[in-house]
């Protein structure tokens, strides 16, 4: 009887002491494990402490992690490791410069209580853990990258969209070309501001920009919409593009919360190409709409598809920042422990929202002053992607003098730039056995097997080329004479190495600047999208000036002078970072 009654109450019942207590054993056993490695390491002096050295190292290894080059990053460079640092008050830029750098890691190293603290809470068992995003459904996860990616081809398809209702917004309002082209500018230095948006999400996670960035893009839709004027439509569309760009922001990482590196590239190639397949069939959508119901359809179409996407968000895509949630854990561990010594390493973080929003604003200018790697692969993005906008002007004068083309016919001509992007995305592949050939030959001639940032340029190199020949193609062919699709398949030579360009320069800034991503990327996404929202309003003028063959080339000639650029920084960009305030040495 006696057995019975002390085993009875034993095994059905659960109490908050018994998990304290679960708890607080593997906290005594690690220390007693610490404790027996530190007396292994006095017996025999030429060993060391088996316990820190384990940790220190698998820090160094995750911290080298995040500077390799494989990491795929959004044009946020927003992703999971981005992790604060504790250590260092020069993080504060939130997702791509944030912490794990290896400085941080060694000066870390000579307090070992720092990186045995039993009461830091992290993933149990790694991805393996139910509130871990990497440990969702393969179906949940790919739900959830096609609603974000349909989410990033509404917000940049919203800006060419707009192009095909320049005739009727001129007669309705009473306005000159120019000035309606200003919607198409002021929507595009919206956008621009969308990287100083991601310091938030570092706050609050991801779902909640999420969600906020397409109510503000709704709301900002339905003047456009019901414009009675010019100004209206002008200012209205300056602030969809704002309320875009936080989508645009943040959206990025959450590829990489959900997927490990090895496996990262097929979704990553998908989310990648949304944003440019929204620019290349914003014409054809609009010329259909503008066509066969009236241009104000247009902003009806954004306006349904942005509200059904704000839906799908709040009822499908779950927070998956890793920070945060690690937050929420913490919190559900005290609440069942009622042991508030339990934490999360974003809770310890002394940054305030000003103080990191204020670095994000700061740094990116600083990186364009003192990086002229940066600032000169910056401008050259910048001209690519002013191109393809000065484009949606273009087009539609070559096509319709040269072949008499219809409204959503030209719409159709750039479905040459969006095969041409498709295809860049397939042979992705292709480029990262590149990168792993070119490392191998470095660990063949040095010993050492590691990545450099110098990698990621050959398919610039590759693009350049491409870009040039395809501006001369274009230009030079756009004669009456000459069939339509000869002019159409250089456009898309163009896309191709535009394709290219963009990839290849965006993973060099993230790895050239891993201490910096987020604000290497910010500074690209300034100059770029300062040049899209120029080059529209001069294009048209350019073209009627100087003709259509000249006015392409004066162009080709221009991304001729820049072309030997890319090769220079491959051959000598590691003698350049040496010298650099914020790139990485090695």
């Amino acid at each position: 009887m006696a057995t019975t009654t002390t085993t009875t109450p034993t095994t059905t019942t659960t109490t908050t002491d018994e998990k304290t207590a679960r708890y607080e054993r593997t906290d005594d056993e690690d220390r007693s494990s610490s404790r027996d490695s530190l007396s292994s390491s006095i017996k025999g002096p030429t060993l060391e402490p088996i316990r820190p050295a384990s940790r220190i190292s698998r820090k160094s290894h995750a911290s080298q992690n995040r500077l390799s080059l494989h990491r795929e990053r959004s044009n946020n460079g927003y992703g999971v490791d981005d992790l604060v640092d504790r250590s260092s008050e020069e993080d504060g830029v939130a997702g791509g410069g944030g912490g794990g750098d290896i400085e941080a890691v060694s000066s870390q190293v000579d307090a070992p209580d720092a990186l045995t603290d039993p009461y830091e809470v992290t993933w149990d068992g790694g991805d393996n853990d139910p509130m871990c995003p990497r440990s969702m459904p393969q179906w949940r996860k790919w739900l959830v990258i096609f609603i974000t990616s349909v989410g990033s081809f509404c917000v940049t398809n919203g800006s060419a969209v707009y192009t095909a209702s320049y005739a009727d917004m001129m007669s309705e309002f009473n306005s000159s070309r120019i000035v309606v082209t200003l919607g198409l500018s002021f929507y595009v230095l919206g956008i621009a501001l969308g990287p100083f948006w991601s310091p938030l999400a570092e706050f609050y996670g991801r779902r909640p920009i999420y969600l906020a960035s397409f109510l503000f893009f709704m709301i900002f839709l339905i003047p456009s919409a019901l414009a009675k004027n010019i100004q209206t439509m002008i200012v209205s569309r300056f602030f969809q593009g704002l309320a875009g760009s936080a989508f645009l922001s943040v959206s990025g990482g959450t590829v990489s919360d959900m997927f490990t590196h090895d496996k990262m590239l097929m979704p990553m190639a998908i989310f990648s190409l949304s944003p440019f397949v929204g620019p290349s069939t914003g014409p054809l959508i609009g010329g259909v709409m503008v066509m066969f119901v009236q241009w104000r359809w247009m902003h009806y179409y954004l306006l349904i598809l942005s509200g059904a996407l704000f839906l799908s968000i709040a009822l499908l895509v779950p927070e998956t920042y890793h920070p945060v949630l690690l937050k929420r854990k913490a919190a559900r561990i005290r609440k069942e422990t009622g042991d508030e010594r339990y934490y999360a390493p974003i809770e310890r973080s002394t940054k305030s929202i000003p103080k990191t929003v204020g670095l994000s604003l700061l740094r990116p200018f600083q990186i364009l002053m003192f990086e002229p790697m940066a600032l000169i692969l910056n401008i050259y993005t910048a001209m690519l992607l002013g191109l393809l906008y000065l484009f949606f002007g273009a087009f539609p004068l070559i096509f319709t003098t040269n072949h008499d083309f219809n409204l959503w016919q030209v719409g159709l001509t750039f479905t040459g730039l969006l095969v041409a992007m498709i295809i860049a995305c397939c042979v992705t592949p292709l480029w990262n056995n590149f990168r792993h050939t070119l490392k191998e030959r470095r660990r063949r001639r040095t010993g050492v097997l590691k990545d450099e940032p110098e990698d990621q340029l050959p398919q610039v190199i590759v693009g350049a080329p491409l870009i040039t020949g395809g501006l001369f193609w274009f230009g030079f062919t756009s004669t009456p004479e000459i069939h339509w699709i000869v002019p159409l398949i250089g456009s898309g030579v163009f896309g191709l190495g535009m394709s290219f360009a963009f990839t290849g320069v965006f993973t060099f800034l993230v790895a050239a600047y891993p201490r910096y991503a987020a604000s290497a990327l910010a500074s690209n996404a300034l100059v770029r999208c300062s040049f899209a929202a120029a080059f529209p309003l001069f294009g048209y003028q350019m073209y009627e000036a100087l003709g259509f063959q000249w006015a392409t080339g004066l162009l080709a000639f221009i991304t001729l002078g820049l072309m030997p650029f890319p090769y220079i920084f491959f051959r000598y960009g590691r003698r350049i970072r040496e010298r650099s305030r914020f790139a990485s040495a090695t």
